[in-house]
């Protein structure tokens, strides 16, 4: 009898162009992607760099909710405002349905559940095997004095310049001595002065599922299904997954690169560059049928040939569609190669993301 495989996917990045929290912050913090787009480098530093104890990437997702509410999100505003603006990658819809079709299938996402209950009714997936961050903003009253001290740190965040990550960093001590003062700074701002107000509940209670959230959700699907780690491909496409490919990749499962930015480059074992999600239709069906070993013969040779050999009549001729000249960049990650495909697939992911989305950890 052939083993259970189980599929795990990331959310934002291989099914939804979609970065949420960020959008977001744009909607209801006035004029200010910058905003987000620091306090996202901070969240990178801190679970990367830093490596703050009970801290994990995708944090940003509590540290920007004293902001929303001081600019009046609630519950209802952002479930409108989600379901409004839901930005799928073309396929993913496709693709979601067709993998469900052949073993079982989890997606497992920092997001707020707002944002996830709208993408589930869009591309009707249950909800019910759906790993996101819970949010219910509305429990929080802050007074109006917070709100005002809130839109001053605003103010201040906002005027910090952005911080650079030197390559190969290990401690802050790498950082330019301005980069180390913003750090020290927003150290301050989240970690003493919003901490101890009324707003800092929601720095103690809400659990973004990033980092190690993630990769014990993956446990968590171990448990439900009765699969193996060595029986689940798991795709990604940023720091918030860098554990979970940890975790399979450890275990002989496997692990996809989506579109990712260097953090996912260096995890991953597989590298894809692509416009539509049906790569990850044919991936997961090769690894459904002839497990990973079949994935890496596959991606080897990554061909239309190959892909004749390994695919479905249906899969074949839908990729064959999509790329009648040439097929999408799907590699295996070495140590020879992974310096070129972090930059190479940086860059891709921005044309497919837009320079602004592509660009967050």
């Amino acid at each position: 009898e052939r083993t259970q495989r189980v599929f795990i996917t990331d959310c934002e990045g291989p099914i939804s162009k979609n970065d949420n929290a960020y959008e977001l912050s744009e909607h209801f913090i006035p004029n200010e992607g910058t905003f987000f787009a620091l306090v996202s480098k901070y969240d990178d530093v801190q679970a990367d760099i830093v490596k703050k104890p009970g801290y994990k990437a995708g944090d940003t997702l509590k540290l920007i909710l004293p902001f929303l509410r001081a600019f009046g999100a609630t519950n209802e505003k952002i479930e409108r405002f989600s379901a409004k603006n839901i930005l799928l990658v073309p396929g993913a819809a496709v693709t979601l349905r067709f993998v469900r079709g052949i073993m079982p299938s989890f997606l497992v996402s920092t997001s707020y559940q707002q944002y996830m209950q709208a993408l589930c009714n869009v591309v009707d997936f249950p909800l019910k095997n759906v790993y996101c961050t819970e949010l219910n903003l509305d429990k929080y009253q802050i007074s109006g004095k917070e709100v005002e001290e809130l839109k001053r740190l605003k103010e201040e965040i906002v005027a910090m310049p952005m911080i650079k990550v030197p390559e190969k960093a290990t401690s802050i001590k790498d950082f330019s001595a301005g980069d180390q003062q913003t750090i020290q700074r927003l150290d301050k701002i989240f970690w003493e002065k919003i901490s101890e107000m009324g707003a800092g509940k929601m720095l103690k209670e809400v659990n973004p599922i990033g980092g190690f959230e993630k990769a014990n959700a993956v446990k968590d699907i171990m448990k439900k299904t009765g699969c193996k780690l060595c029986d689940t491909m798991y795709v990604g496409d940023s720091i918030t997954d860098v554990q979970s490919f940890q975790l399979v990749k450890e275990n002989d499962g496997l692990t996809v690169s989506f579109n990712g930015n260097a953090y996912a480059i260096r995890e991953a074992e597989i590298a894809v560059l692509s416009d539509n999600a049906a790569v990850t239709s044919v991936l997961a069906e090769v690894f459904n049928n002839h497990w990973r070993k079949g994935v890496l013969e596959v991606v080897r040779e990554w061909s239309y040939s190959g892909l004749r050999r390994y695919c479905s009549p249906v899969l074949w001729s839908q990729i064959w569609r999509l790329y009648p000249k040439t097929l999408p960049k799907v590699e295996i990650i070495t140590s020879s190669n992974k310096e070129r495909l972090m930059k190479e697939s940086t860059v891709f992911r921005k044309t497919v993301r837009g320079e602004a989305v592509g660009g967050l950890g």
